[in-house]
């Protein structure tokens, strides 16, 4: 799965436009978490067709960047995030994000941009089976 990050000024009504934007070109976001930096607004979108979401955020003056990210299912309880990222962390992997999709009462959704994907795939095995 790819995600869509949009950095900008940190100024009233970005995230308002960005989601006008996306909203008036029929582009649905799928996931979203926004975070500040300085001065900065770190945008993250999931959509499901991350090249016409960013051709459509560049003609309006965004800079997008794209990137791969792993969408993993856990057991909606405590200590799950804790064995999944240590199973990463002592694989060498890295989490450089992380933004849960969805909850439901028996797992959690989550997306993952980490810094070896190929790596990760292969650690995560059945983490990365969503489907019930």
């Amino acid at each position: 799965m790819k995600q869509v990050t949009v950095i900008v000024a940190d100024e009233v009504g970005k995230l308002a436009d960005v989601s006008f934007i996306l909203g008036k070109s029929k582009i649905n976001i799928d996931s979203i978490s926004v975070g500040k930096v300085g001065d900065k607004s770190i945008i993250n979108l999931m959509v499901k067709n991350e090249e016409r979401a960013s051709s459509v955020l560049e003609a309006n003056g965004y800079q997008c960047l794209k990137s791969d990210v792993l969408v993993v299912r856990l057991f909606n309880q405590p200590g799950e995030l804790a064995k999944l990222t240590k199973l990463l962390s002592d694989n060498k992997v890295s989490v450089e994000s992380a933004t849960v999709v969805t909850q439901g009462p028996k797992y959690s959704l989550y997306s993952m941009k980490v810094d070896k994907h190929s790596k990760a795939e292969k650690v995560l095995g059945n983490y990365l089976r969503i489907e019930d």
